[in-house]
């Protein structure tokens, strides 16, 4: 029997146990062939509620334990991710449509938040604070109590443990919603992670659900801080919501970052570091480069050695071929993809490369002759299309950049690395690579975006501390003092 059996959830979520959904069940989809790769439970509004009410009961305890205990369950969970790393990386290559080397990336990583949740654990509980009274004064740190997370189904293992794993190493319950589409790499692996890693029942639930559930995990009062990852437009009724229940809310949303290729830049490597940004798994990437700046001395060369990339990369099924694209998740998103596609080169741009897809198979795509105002380059395509666009000068590239809604990544690709420092001030954004493409994640940084990409970097490293904890204000004295009343 396989350590992440598909017969372990049939049919179920996870509340501590393994049992059946109010919300019936749905079969879980292999993009790349339509096959069933087995059922999950679908929680509904009940199931949530239910979730929510154990997860506060266990919290109690589970903030009781001691920092050893808890860094040496998130330690094992590391552990138990290494052990059965080709496992869980053949789910999230047939679940997600992931190829393998994304897939062995969001294992590593996943592993890597493990290590550095139990880390977290031993972090400082708070600070002695300066006061002029003859007191004792701290700032210390307790756990928020329930956290809802909710992820995505592009890269869902990553995406769920980088909230869960930091949440229950400083004393946190979770109640984990991930997207229906991707219920095991996004939740189920980790249930099973954690369940042999020594949690204590009731601390973690999943509950893979719908706009139901997720409003429900939302307004739920006894879940105070809700982590959500995913589209701009849904983290907007996110905080609409979670504001009038008065919780605080980590939004890491939506992006359409710039990748700025100035004239000095090695341009062999700029285009292979371009292609990589927008192409990587299909694009279904929140950092994705999905807008190229080209100055204008090198314009027509990048574009051509770009589409000449594109033309070459072979897609099809990542679990039985050696492929560079594997599909997008359903025929919703292919087909919003296609039309953000055929909608530019209707006005006017000029399709270089792709623009074609069989199935769910979407061929990388780079548009060239593209302006500000076409659909592939003003929205977020969440697709394999790359959008280029010219510039003269420093103060033009960085005008572009900033004619976006969006602050998530920025890359700039330079002969001159103080330079693209000095342009990257000019640009608002949570994450900045100067010679390095869009798409980088590792657990010890923080992430996040600003304006339409999030609430800023709320995840990773310190972030976690403020993320997940509350700070209190506490004073000692040795003796009640005396009060004029």
């Amino acid at each position: 029997m396989s350590f992440f059996d598909a017969n372990t959830w049939d049919g179920k979520i996870y509340s501590g146990r393994w049992q059946p959904a109010n919300g019936g069940s749905i079969p879980i989809v292999e993009p790349a062939t339509s096959g069933v790769l087995g059922r999950s439970g679908l929680a509904d509004a009940t199931d949530v509620a239910e979730a929510a009410v154990a997860a506060a009961n266990a919290q109690r305890d589970w903030a009781a334990t001691s920092f050893e205990e808890r860094a040496a369950v998130l330690r094992r969970a590391g552990t138990l991710v290494e052990q059965h790393a080709a496992e869980l990386r053949d789910w999230v290559i047939r679940e997600t449509g992931a190829v393998p080397g994304m897939a062995d990336f969001a294992v590593g990583v996943a592993a890597q938040e493990c290590y550095e949740a139990a880390a977290l654990a031993h972090r400082p509980q708070g600070e002695i604070l300066q006061t002029n009274q003859p007191r004792l004064s701290l700032l210390r740190r307790v756990p928020v109590g329930v956290v809802g997370v909710i992820s995505p189904f592009n890269v869902p293992l990553i995406l769920s443990i980088r909230s869960v794993a930091p949440a229950l190493a400083l004393g946190n319950a979770v109640v984990l919603k991930p997207d229906p589409r991707t219920p095991v790499s996004g939740g189920f692996a980790l249930a099973r992670i954690f369940e042999e890693a020594g949690l204590r029942e009731g601390v973690l639930h999943v509950m893979p659900g719908g706009a139901e559930a997720g409003e429900a995990l939302v307004a739920h009062p006894l879940i105070r801080v809700i982590s959500f990852t995913g589209a701009t437009s849904t983290g907007r009724k996110v905080a609409e919501l979670a504001a009038r229940h008065l919780k605080r809310v980590h939004l890491e949303l939506g992006g359409n970052s710039a990748l700025i290729v100035l004239a000095d830049a090695d341009l062999d490597k700029a285009v292979s570091a371009g292609a990589w940004g927008s192409f990587l798994h299909q694009g279904q990437i929140c950092m994705t480069a999905g807008r190229h700046l080209v100055h204008s001395a090198v314009y027509d060369t990048y574009v051509s050695a770009l589409a000449e990339h594109a033309s070459h990369l072979p897609v099809g099924d990542p679990f039985t071929a050696p492929v560079a694209l594997g599909p997008l998740i359903d025929s919703s998103q292919r087909d919003k993809v296609h039309a953000l596609v055929t909608d530019t080169v209707g006005a006017g741009a000029r399709l270089a490369a792709g623009g074609t897809f069989d199935d769910l198979f979407y061929r990388p795509t780079v548009l060239a002759e593209v302006r500000p105002d076409m659909a592939a380059y003003a929205q977020e395509v969440f697709g394999p299309v790359a959008p280029v666009v010219p510039f003269t000068d420093l103060e033009e590239a960085a005008s572009l950049a900033r004619g976006s809604a969006y602050g998530l990544s920025l890359s700039i690709l330079t002969g001159d690395a103080m330079r693209g420092l000095a342009l990257a001030e000019q640009i608002p954004s949570g994450i900045v690579h100067i010679n390095d493409q869009t798409v980088n994640d590792e657990a010890v940084a923080p992430f996040g975006g600003v304006l339409d990409s999030g609430t800023g970097a709320r995840f990773g490293g310190a972030g976690n501390l403020d993320a997940f904890t509350e700070q209190r204000w506490v004073t000692l004295r040795g003796t009640i003092p005396a009060y004029p009343f």
